[in-house]
């Protein structure tokens, strides 16, 4: 079955759907419940014969021919008009079904049994419109009074309860199709709002990813140009050495802008910190950086995964942005090291820090650190931040490393103990 005929196949079931339990949407369900009246409304034909058969007065059966047609207009109305999503129904309903149950009482009373069968229509719409908790009162007791009227008339049981038992089942059956009929609305409705927050969560992942990518090119763009107009008018080829670095940080910026909105992108902490030296050294600071940063991290700790390790990738690419653009400092210290936890648990901490301003009295997160808490959560961690020892800006950036398990080199002489934890 192709995409197109399963797409065709659901709309043939929402239809169906529509016709049994629910207010039509739009001119397709409308005529498509329609024609399921038509089928349905064959049940009035013992009305209809009893108006034939001559046993009435002209008077008696004009009336009941205006109680019929008034009945069956009431009856189509409430059917096809698109009615509001609401668990209880509206005023105006509540008052059509109870002229309904009335028509179907007074024409039952005044011209005979044939007419009881008016109260499967009273039923139907009872068990279509209301919640279950009121239908589990107000079918039964239509269906009762179908059992009352017909004892009133005199009429054989055999005939009342040809009709009183399909009335009941009616009713039931079109609560359950009514109830089914919500429940595929509200699936549809959750299934809606699933995809727009999906459309706004992928919104916010290239928001954060243009954000941290272009802030750190254009603030190291920004750095090297001011450097070449300082360097223009005595060392041209210094200057022009500068530009060409501008022009590489040009072009891996669109890169990493096309590779971000593609959505493949996943930066490295060997990358990032090849670029922060240069950006921070470039800016005229000292730099001192842990050894372990300069090793590859996979080696140095196999429970670090790939969303980790590009969590701490951004993290180091924001941190050394915003030392660049808003510190003001002369040294720069980037710190990688494994912390425990109270629990037991191992986290990877890289710590940049600066001597600075530092953070002001009314320090908060602004869109980027934003982005980055965010990022570090999605992954298991947590950003903080706060004053560092020299009196600058500290940002400290945690990941989770998970427990990697080991085989045994003597597995075979020890199957009782063929695996350890390695950290």
């Amino acid at each position: 079955m192709t995409v197109d005929e399963r797409t065709d196949a659901g709309r043939g079931r929402e239809v169906f759907l529509a016709t049994m339990g629910r207010a039509p949407e739009n001119r397709l369900q409308q005529w498509s419940k329609l024609c399921w009246a038509l089928i349905y409304l064959l049940y009035l034909g013992s009305a209809v014969g009893d108006l034939a058969s001559g046993r009435h007065s002209t008077v008696a059966v004009a009336l009941g021919w205006a109680g019929l047609v008034l009945f069956v207009g009431s009856y189509l109305y409430l059917l096809l008009n698109r009615r509001p999503r609401r668990d209880m129904p509206a005023w105006w309903q509540l008052a059509i079904v109870c002229g309904l149950f009335a028509l179907a009482l007074t024409l039952s009373l005044t011209l005979g049994a044939p007419w009881l069968v008016m109260f499967t229509y009273v039923t139907v719409s009872l068990g279509v419109l209301l919640p279950i908790r009121h239908v589990l009162w107000a079918v039964p007791l239509c269906a009762l009074t179908i059992l009352a009227v017909g004892s009133l008339l005199g009429t054989r049981e055999w005939d009342v309860y040809s009709i009183f038992f399909p009335a009941l089942l009616g009713g039931a059956a079109m609560t359950g199709v009514g109830q089914m009929g919500r429940m595929v609305r509200e699936l549809r409705e959750a299934r809606e709002t699933v995809a727009r927050l999906a459309a706004a969560e992928e919104r916010l992942r290239l928001a954060r990813d243009l954000h941290d990518l272009l802030g750190h090119s254009l603030s190291l763009i920004t750095l090297k140009s001011e450097l070449a107009g300082r360097m223009l008018p005595d060392k041209p080829e210094e200057a022009a050495k500068q530009v060409a670095d501008i022009e590489q940080v040009s072009r891996q910026a669109l890169v990493d802008v096309r590779e971000a909105v593609s959505g493949y992108r996943r930066p490295t902490v060997g990358v990032e910190l090849a670029g922060a030296r240069t950006a921070l050294r470039t800016a005229g600071m000292e730099v001192d950086i842990s050894p372990s940063l300069d090793l590859p991290l996979e080696d140095q700790y196999p429970g670090l995964g790939a969303e980790e390790q590009g969590a701490l990738a951004w993290a180091l690419r924001e941190a050394v942005t915003n030392v660049i653009r808003h510190s003001g400092a002369k040294h720069c210290s980037l710190t990688l090291d494994e912390v425990w936890e109270a629990d037991e648990s191992r986290y990877l901490r890289l710590e940049v820090a600066d001597d600075g301003r530092g953070p002001g009295r009314s320090h908060h997160l602004g869109n980027g650190l934003g982005g980055l808490e965010e990022r570090l959560t999605l992954s298991g961690g947590w950003l903080r931040t706060g004053p560092s020892k020299r009196g600058g800006f500290s940002l400290g950036a945690y990941v989770p490393l998970r427990t990697v398990w080991h085989e045994r080199p003597d597995t075979d002489e020890m199957p009782g103990a063929a695996r350890y934890p390695q950290a």
